[in-house]
């Protein structure tokens, strides 16, 4: 297995109030180079462990992201589709209501899994509903292998940058969204590049589109109900024609929606560890969830310029943004 290539002037941070001092860039970043993604270092160890250890199970549904792309109302969505024959969209107890969605789906490479081993998702009842940030080349083989169907969410890289920005300003009021533009410009951020990431998974589906469903956020904020149908049938538990008629799709859109997710206490307070040494407050992943929001951060030139080396980088591929 190829170890990290480059780590050189990608090493600074600071974490302000003390924590992990690798997780916030400070000067020139702080990801290494692993296997042509680039990664916390502590990441690079845990993302080894998955690829070595996990032990796929062909039912396995996996929901596949580029980080703030959408990741908490994909598991959430999913979860209440799968899990909607124990739990109604409408019950009063539903554990959407009490549990954040981040916990309710498991990540395979978080917490890190030289500090949470991986039997922790052995214990978990087939068919498991997992999540990850891996690009495809970084995915264990078996999943492949064993034809574990994957969920792929998109969203237009300008929103991402300042979803991004947004998440560590939290932690580093020090990161500008100057020093953010330049590093993802230059492919430079967590699990990036995010043009590998998106092209990865969109080839997957075109060759395997049976195994590989690619759906883009902003067609998902557009169309909720038609892509939540989309989603159960990809994932073989398609809605019937009754739950149709009674307006089952309706609940599981607006259980999932961002107003009523965000409202939840255990989404609007609290603080929670779900890395390894680095905690958030919950609320952290609430942020606006609009498309188009880039507009209000980044200049008509910034704008401009990271929209040419998307299209560039995507040329030739069928995909845009």
């Amino acid at each position: 297995m190829a170890e990290v290539q480059s780590e050189s002037n990608h090493n600074g941070g600071v974490l302000e109030g003390g924590g992990d001092e690798s997780f916030v860039p400070k000067a020139e970043g702080f990801w290494v180079l692993y296997q042509g993604c680039w990664l916390r270092a502590p990441a690079v160890q845990s993302v080894k462990i998955v690829q070595e250890q996990f032990k796929a199970r062909p039912d396995d549904i996996l929901l596949v992201t580029y980080p703030k792309c959408g990741t908490t109302w994909l598991k959430a969505l999913a979860f209440a589709v799968t899990n909607r024959f124990r739990h109604a969209a409408t019950s009063a107890d539903h554990p959407l209501l009490t549990q954040h969605p981040q916990d309710l789906v498991p990540f395979l490479e978080m917490p890190y899994r030289q500090l949470h081993p991986l039997a922790d998702l052995e214990k978990l009842p087939s068919p498991r509903l997992l999540s990850t940030h891996l690009p495809d080349t970084l995915l264990p083989p078996c999943v492949a292998t064993l034809g574990c169907r994957v969920v792929y969410l998109c969203r237009s890289p300008k929103d991402v940058l300042v979803s991004l920005w947004h998440f560590l300003y939290k932690v580093n009021k020090n990161y500008s969204i100057d020093k953010a533009f330049e590093l993802f410009c230059k492919g430079e951020s967590s699990y990036g590049p995010i043009w590998e990431h998106n092209l990865g998974f969109w080839k997957e589906s075109i060759s395997n589109n049976d195994r590989v469903l690619f759906l883009k956020y902003d067609e998902m904020m557009a169309q909720p109900v038609e892509h939540v149908k989309m989603l159960a049938e990809f994932v073989r538990v398609p809605f019937t024609e009754e739950e149709i008629r009674c307006g089952v799709v309706e609940d599981v859109v607006q259980l999932c929606s961002f107003d009523t997710l965000k409202s939840m206490p255990a989404n609007s307070s609290g603080v929670s560890d779900r890395i390894g040494g680095v905690p958030m407050e919950n609320s952290s992943f609430f942020r606006t969830a609009k498309v188009g929001d880039w507009a209000n951060h980044l200049t008509v030139e910034m704008a401009g310029k990271l929209d040419d080396i998307v299209e560039e980088k995507l040329r030739g591929s069928d995909l845009a943004f």
